[in-house]
């Protein structure tokens, strides 16, 4: 079931991604716990040259998004009053499923997940790039 017992409070609909690791279902906000997207605008770098990770983050989670309704349990607050969620789309864990195809990092969780995505070269781990808590740090708001 993953790593949190599901004992918040939980939402279902359909969402659109904001950014790689947020989604708005309904009038909230929703940070996806555990992981960490490459920021909208940042870039990375591949074989092929630099590319807009950030947005290819975004538009892979809203693709998915797209194909049906989620199910989120929300689990605390992060520091900007949006909550963090744990998120399934049937038995797909989102979470999840975004550090194991290279669109996310693990942040505190799915370590696994992101040992695979490493391993076999997928999404941001294809070439060269910034940690997005790094890249954060360098662009500041």
């Amino acid at each position: 079931m993953g790593y949190w017992q599901q004992s918040g409070e939980t939402v279902t609909g359909m969402a659109r991604a904001i950014d790689g690791d947020s989604l708005r279902l309904g009038q909230r906000e929703l940070r996806l716990a555990g992981i960490d997207a490459p920021e909208l605008h940042q870039t990375c770098q591949h074989d092929d040259g630099i590319y807009p990770c950030g947005r290819e983050a975004r538009g892979y989670l809203d693709s998915i998004l797209a194909r049906a309704p989620v199910t989120c349990t929300m689990r605390e607050k992060d520091r900007y009053g949006r909550d963090l969620a744990l998120c399934r789309q049937g038995d797909i864990d989102l979470n999840a499923a975004l550090v194991r195809a290279g669109q996310a990092v693990a942040y505190g969780r799915f370590d696994a997940e992101e040992r695979q995505a490493r391993a076999g070269r997928r999404g941001v781990w294809s070439g060269r790039f910034e940690r997005p808590a790094e890249w954060r740090r360098a662009h500041p708001r």
